[in-house]
């Protein structure tokens, strides 16, 4: 099975991002089953906002309904036929997939884009380039995930199967065994790569050939081991900006954690606040004392329990797990995971180790377990680490600089590592960088009730050193 990735920087703002994600491959391969496997991996193992299923072309909406006829009827002419699949397209990817991609979702469509390119672009007359010309303004697909099987194997599935509307005729313009093979062939040259894939369609990651020769379970297991490798590559999204999502994500938890009780299971521990969460300390001090009292309570473990969490008290689970919690009254893993978002991913497995570590090593977390005995355990941030856990979700799209110069500099000053890390000329990634801190302080806040947070790099820089200020 192989892989085609792009030239594409991978994503620093951590976690699996927003993806449209299409199955694509010949009539009979499987891409239905596959799909609904897909939909269980990514439920179970990935922690979208939401995932929803759809497919092209849209045999329910008047815009699909004329591409599907065009294909049964074979009057439209292929430049009319590919421009109803375009229409089609087009509609569904700007007032369906992208509202959903933008509230932090994962999109699995059953064919897209790839579809026209082999049916139109390569089995048709039209061509690529002019296929691609009329869905260019669709939605690119991040992952295409090409299922493949022997095209006899596919016909039979096809004959004594239910892939079509009882309203369409069995054997269609693209169901002939001529024509299948056609078809496995245009698949095997354009997502193989033997042709160049057209702009802008260029940018998707391609896995493939997934063959559907086995069981259900070696079926499922190929496509688990695909999604896992594209999704833990963290590749940029797209069709939307993940810092976009994120802030989303995050002001949604702000909303909902507001009025809202913690669980009372923490013995004189002093209140959390929304607003006042700095506690009156600046940032890089709050910051130094829990990394300090993190790495302390790391090293105080066993040599084997080393394995199950991170040495480094500003990795991406740490950060994830902490900062989501700070944000939240309390939650169980799988209320927690849903809030982690798809910018702040982090396993069920990797989830649960971490909290067990916070709350047994070092009593940064309390888990409170239900009288009732089958709700879910819930874990609750204690009030005086909240400062760093907001820190965290402050800092996130510096926190691989910030680590590199707490490892550089063991015995630094705190006080300067914003600074250090900055530079004297920051390049354009650095000026990304910061002003996604910026924007999520919009939403977090200061860290000082009635004082507005920064709202520039130079302002960054003084609360960082000095705290929040009128």
């Amino acid at each position: 099975m192989a892989t085609v990735y792009p030239p594409r920087r991978l994503s620093w703002f951590g976690g699996g991002g927003v993806y449209l994600i299409t199955i694509e491959g010949g009539d009979g391969s499987g891409k239905g089953i596959a799909t609904k496997m897909l939909e269980e991996i990514l439920i179970e193992e990935f922690s979208f906002f939401g995932i929803w299923v759809t497919g092209e072309p849209r045999r329910e909406h008047p815009l699909g309904q004329l591409a599907v006829e065009a294909v049964r009827t074979g009057e439209a002419g292929p430049v009319r036929e590919a421009s109803l699949f375009a229409a089609d397209r087009l509609d569904h990817s700007h007032a369906w997939i992208l509202p959903r991609l933008k509230k932090g979702m994962a999109v699995l469509s059953e064919r897209n884009v790839h579809s026209s390119l082999v049916y139109q672009g390569i089995v048709g007359d039209i061509g690529l380039e002019e296929t691609a010309k009329l869905n260019s303004a669709a939605c690119i697909p991040d992952l295409c995930i090409w299922v493949d099987c022997d095209p006899v194997m596919a016909l039979r599935r096809i004959t004594h199967g239910t892939l079509r509307e009882a309203t369409l005729d069995k054997q269609e313009y693209f169901e002939t065994d001529e024509l299948q093979i056609k078809i496995r062939a245009g698949y095997a040259s354009l997502l193989g790569g033997e042709v160049t894939m057209p702009k802008p369609f260029d940018r998707g990651v391609v896995i493939g050939p997934v063959l559907n020769d086995g069981t259900k379970m070696d079926l499922r297991k190929k496509l688990q081991r695909a999604v896992r490798s594209f999704l833990h590559r963290r590749p940029i999204p797209l069709n939307t900006s993940a810092e976009d999502v994120e802030c989303l994500l995050l002001e949604k938890a702000m909303h909902g954690e507001r009025g809202q009780t913690t669980l009372d299971v923490l013995e004189q521990a002093p209140q959390r606040s929304s607003k006042d969460w700095l506690n009156e300390e600046q940032p890089w001090k709050a910051l130094k004392f829990a990394h300090s009292l993190y790495c302390e309570a790391y090293n105080s473990i066993e040599h084997e329990r080393k394995m199950d969490v991170p040495s480094n008290p500003l990795h991406h689970t740490v950060l994830s797990v902490v900062g989501t919690l700070s944000l939240l009254p309390g939650a169980e893993v799988t209320s927690l995971r849903k809030w982690l978002g798809p910018v702040r991913m982090v396993s069920s497995r990797h989830t649960q180790r971490m909290l067990k570590f916070l709350h047994e090593q070092s009593g940064w977390v309390r888990t409170h377990k239900s009288l009732r005995g089958r709700e879910a355990p819930r874990s609750e941030l204690r009030a005086d680490w909240q400062a760093f856990g907001r820190l965290g979700m402050v800092i996130w799209p510096l926190k691989e600089e910030l680590s590199e110069w707490a490892a550089e500099n063991p015995n630094g000053r705190w006080r300067n590592a914003l600074s250090a890390v900055i530079g004297k000329s920051p390049d354009d990634e650095m000026n990304a960088k910061l002003e996604a801190c910026v924007a999520r302080l919009s939403v977090i806040g200061s860290g000082m009730a009635d004082v507005p947070p920064p709202s520039s790099v130079d302002e960054l820089r003084n609360w960082w050193r000095d705290g929040p200020s009128a």
